[in-house]
């Protein structure tokens, strides 16, 4: 059977290669130190050769894509100023090339396919975790959590939200049926299991806010497009409101206890006072992209014997502000916020405004999750990441010139199809 070239960058045809794409991506972006360079290259080969089918359609017009790009243009030209120029040279490089390959894949699949690929790909990683993986002790708190194949119980416990948020929106907002429908509730399940053995309080909260934040949405977005906003501007304040008297009544320190955990969250608190005292030694541009976690730097050193990494290496500050201030100070600092910011509230006005938009509905519930775990991991800054691959899938879709695309979305009282989604024009 001979398959045309074209056909691979149509997303109407390309269903097939396209979920293989993204569960392959998502290996990759799960186990590169594992398997090395070669695994990169694997990435590399899945969405760049898709540019010689037809480089205009695969790339488009990268002149609306500058905000984009900003605050990876300034993570390159960091290395005139970096600390360790040809760590930031050689990493702002990755990053870069990192981002084209997300956008690349946001303008020739669309949102089944990535939520297909997903669910795909994170069975994959989670059941090459259950089987190859460790368990590790935490000097800091004292106990001993599954890490799988990962370093750390918090990736493997993103990975789990992942496979948890991707299956429920498969089968309840994009109405998959079938085969999908018992691969998500499989995947699901085996994602639940994880998330539990992964003890990850950071994952568990997450995903149970985002599943419940979807749930919400749903049932706001079955009202008619003029009636939505209101309600959601009555729910969003009353939810502030009770958040605020949750704090103020000790809720957190309920939620900590339950998870183990104490009011310096695990030390974490003490890192982001490191990490604010580090932003002010070069507040402007900062001392370069990925130049501070370097081998042989006295401050690396110093916090790395402090909190147990032996291997020196895989530590961040656990809070992506911080972290992009320290390395790219106020400037990347606000560049990336304004980017993060942009996906979140982008995909809200379309979720708000649009009549059932199942594209905007996954779309905004993956940037609330990476808005949520901002505040306490860096998913986003870094190249052959899956928090950074969405991201920047996510706010490339926001570039795309949107037609009608039929999907099956199950609602209240119905389940016809309703129109959804961009697809690729010039």
């Amino acid at each position: 059977m001979r398959v045309r070239k074209a056909s691979l960058i149509d997303p109407d045809a390309n269903g097939l290669y396209g979920t293989a794409a993204v569960a392959l991506s998502l290996f990759v972006f799960a186990y590169s130190t594992r398997f090395g360079q070669v695994s990169v290259l694997l990435y590399y080969g899945l969405w760049l050769p898709l540019v010689l089918v037809d480089y205009r359609r695969v790339l488009g017009n990268y002149g609306k894509f500058l905000w984009i790009f900003a605050f990876v243009i300034l993570a390159c030209l960091s290395m005139f100023w970096s600390a360790a120029p040809g760590v930031t040279l050689r990493t702002s490089i990755q990053y870069l090339s990192h981002i084209v390959c997300a956008l690349i894949a946001m303008r020739v699949i669309d949102i089944r396919t990535l939520a297909r690929g997903a669910i795909a790909g994170v069975a994959i990683v989670l059941v090459y975790s259950l089987l190859f993986g460790v368990y590790h002790y935490d000097p800091l708190d004292g106990t001993y959590s599954f890490v799988g194949a990962f370093a750390s119980k918090n990736q493997l416990g993103f990975y789990a939200s992942l496979g948890i948020y991707f299956a429920f929106m498969a089968v309840v907002v994009l109405g998959e049926g079938g085969v999908w429908r018992m691969a998500a509730g499989g995947v699901g399940a085996i994602a639940a299991y994880s998330l539990l053995a992964s003890q990850s309080a950071t994952s568990v909260l997450t995903t149970a806010a985002i599943v419940g934040l979807c749930v919400g949405m749903r049932a706001i977005t079955a009202l008619r497009p003029a009636s939505r906003k209101g309600l959601f501007i009555g729910v969003a304040a009353f939810g502030s409101i009770a958040a605020v008297a949750l704090i103020y009544a000790g809720a957190i320190d309920l939620v900590l206890g339950a998870f183990g955990k104490d009011s310096t969250l695990t030390g974490r608190t003490y890192l982001w006072q490191q990490g604010i005292e580090a932003a002010q030694s070069a507040p402007v541009f900062g001392i370069g992209y990925q130049a501070y976690w370097v081998q042989g730097f006295s401050e690396a050193e110093r916090l790395w014997e402090e909190f147990y990494i032996t291997a020196r290496s895989g530590f961040h500050f656990h809070n992506t502000y911080i972290e992009a201030a320290v390395e790219t100070g106020l400037a990347g600092l606000m560049l990336l916020t304004m980017l993060l910011l942009t996906a979140v509230f982008g995909q809200l006005k379309r979720l708000l405004s649009e009549d059932r938009d199942a594209e905007a509905m996954v779309l905004f519930g993956i940037a609330m999750l990476l808005f949520i775990r901002s505040f306490v991991e860096i998913d986003i800054m870094n190249p052959y990441q899956v928090g950074s691959f969405l991201l920047y899938f996510t706010a490339g879709k926001l570039t795309i010139a949107r037609r009608g695309q039929a999907v099956t979305w199950l609602w209240p009282g119905d389940g016809h199809r309703a129109p959804y989604g961009p697809r690729l024009s010039m």
